[in-house]
């Protein structure tokens, strides 16, 4: 059963109109404004760094390993979101997972349309492999994550490096992970009405945006149609009331019959990315203490 918190929050997003229409800076600038509203921990460090010629931002709280990292992708669609969106949860994933985490700037839509945010991701990532440790880190004390749009570009960043001989990280998390640019999975029909953050017009605007004439079952765009062979361990949480249940779930399902290490968490009455909703959400806390239970067991 949800908590109080949730059900709250479940009629503030009921409440808010349509956003499928607004213009693009309308919807950047309500991101901004959210994000303003949740204070940072003052024992989080938020540091910006260049990283590999992205601009970047390493948030660590206290105890963080120095010689592990994790890259977050932050997700909006392609086309808004920003270090500031996620900063407030990263600081709880370094946290929980005792981890450093870097998280980016990519590029965005309409103006840095498909692929500049996976171009964005290799070189901080490469960057990361690099320069991000003393030393330079191994492979196995990087992960990746991201959430919406970043869960979808975390999939494909793993096969961009896979296809290119580079060694992969040792995990990946994908939170609410959007996979499918083509909008195939049922749910996106059958919960039409059980989410009030998504929707097939609004999904399908801002894939337009992204795609900029490209094909939308380019496995680049959308992993879920990606050869998943030999990629890391992986943990997906989705919730069961959102339209993009369904990448979640065969995004997992896909990445098992590739024989891939898959931990799948449906939570039945979540609704997109709940964990991006501040520290006072229960299930939010308690999702980010798992994300970091499967970084600590994966990267030892």
């Amino acid at each position: 059963m949800a908590s109080v918190e949730f059900e709250q929050l479940y009629r503030t997003l009921q409440a808010q109109p349509d956003r499928a229409a607004l213009p693009v800076e309308e919807l950047r600038e309500a991101g901004r404004r959210k994000a303003a509203q949740i204070p940072i921990p003052a024992d989080v460090t938020c540091t910006p760094v260049d990283a590999g010629g992205v601009p970047g931002e390493w948030i660590v709280a206290p105890g963080a390993d120095a010689r592990g990292a994790l890259l977050y992708l932050h997700g909006g669609g392609y086309y808004r979101g920003a270090i500031a969106t996620v900063r407030e949860m990263c600081g709880r994933l370094s946290r929980a997972a005792g981890l450093r985490v870097l998280a980016i700037d990519y590029r965005l839509a309409p103006e840095y349309p498909f692929p500049a945010a996976l171009e964005d991701a290799l070189a901080a990532l490469r960057w990361l492999r690099t320069q991000g440790c003393p030393g330079g880190c191994t492979p196995g004390e990087l992960a990746v994550g991201g959430d919406s749009a970043g869960g979808g570009l975390a999939v494909a960043l793993l096969v961009a490096l896979r296809e290119a001989g580079e060694p992969l990280p040792g995990a990946a998390v994908c939170l609410s992970p959007w996979v499918d640019l083509t909008h195939s999975g049922e749910s996106m029909t059958a919960l039409a009405g059980d989410d009030p953050s998504l929707s097939r017009s609004y999904l399908e605007r801002f894939a337009g945006l992204y795609l900029d004439g490209a094909d939308p079952r380019d496995p680049r765009a959308s992993p879920l149609f990606a050869d998943l062979t030999g990629l890391p361990p992986l943990l997906v949480q989705v919730g069961g009331r959102e339209v993009l249940r369904d990448d979640g779930l065969r995004l997992a399902e896909r990445a098992r019959a590739a024989g891939v290490a898959v931990e799948l968490d449906l939570w039945e009455e979540m609704t997109h990315v709940w964990q991006n909703n501040g520290p006072d959400l229960p299930e939010g806390r308690q999702a980010i203490e798992r994300v970091g239970a499967f970084l600590r067991a994966r990267l030892g």
